[in-house]
């Protein structure tokens, strides 16, 4: 048995609420939900902690505007940096944004060690960015993280929906506790469900021309209407 997954249960046992942001496929804004969903819950008062879990492409540094990339302090465990009132924990911290190339037994070792070695102590949420896509990445998290609740993003592409249906169907046989699905980059205001599945369908992010030029500017970040939708999100992911 591998001893460091009873490490993760002790790592994850003073958390109150674990989401984790996922999609069946990248392009679709994952980073960038989880990144502004877990600023606007820190900035109403929560204590919030963000892991980024995209070994290939971590992003949510540059969204953040994360410029100090020395590595974090130890004691009986890493402690994650504080982030914008944030404690943020990524591969970054490890690889100083180089390339890496990771496959099976890696990929599964590098997410226990992340689970493992990472002092999160006491915090209202944990929002995880995992991987894109439909792979060992996301079924270790179901293994290694059962009480985690995924929050699912695509865009209005039928070949996101299709791709997002695929995982939604693998969470559902997993009896994954499912918070329910958002649309992103929407260009109108048709709020129909575009998902063919029972899990709730909790509105669309409309796109925003103007997101790009707030990208490492946490404070610009939080007066787009980007945020402004993912706020109205919350309200309904409190609500169920």
């Amino acid at each position: 048995m591998e001893p460091r997954t009873s490490v993760i249960d002790r790592r994850l046992r003073d958390l109150s609420s674990i989401i984790a942001v996922a999609s069946g496929k990248g392009g679709v804004g994952k980073s960038l939900l989880a990144s502004i969903l877990a600023l606007s819950l820190q900035r109403s008062g929560k204590t919030v902690g963000l892991l980024d879990l995209d070994l290939y492409g971590p992003s949510s540094h540059i969204i953040l505007g994360v410029r100090d990339m020395d590595f974090p302090d130890e004691e009986k465990g890493i402690i994650p940096p504080v982030v914008q009132g944030i404690h943020y924990m990524s591969l970054i911290y490890f690889s100083k944004d180089k390339p890496g190339a990771f496959r099976g037994e890696d990929v599964t070792n590098i997410i226990i060690e992340l689970l493992a070695i990472t002092r999160w102590d006491s915090l209202d949420y944990l929002i995880i960015d995992m991987p894109p896509g439909i792979g060992d990445e996301v079924l270790d998290v179901l293994s290694f993280l059962p009480q985690a609740s995924f929050l699912v993003v695509s865009t209005p592409s039928k070949v996101a929906i299709g791709a997002v249906e695929k995982l939604l169907s693998i969470l559902i046989e997993e009896k994954t506790s499912l918070l329910g699905v958002v649309e992103n980059m929407r260009r109108n205001e048709k709020m129909a469900n575009p998902f063919s599945t029972s899990v709730p369908f909790l509105g669309s992010l409309g796109f925003d021309e103007n997101i790009e030029s707030a990208i490492g500017d946490p404070d610009a970040l939080m007066k787009t209407s980007f945020a402004v939708d993912v706020k109205k999100i919350i309200k309904k992911i409190d609500t169920n």
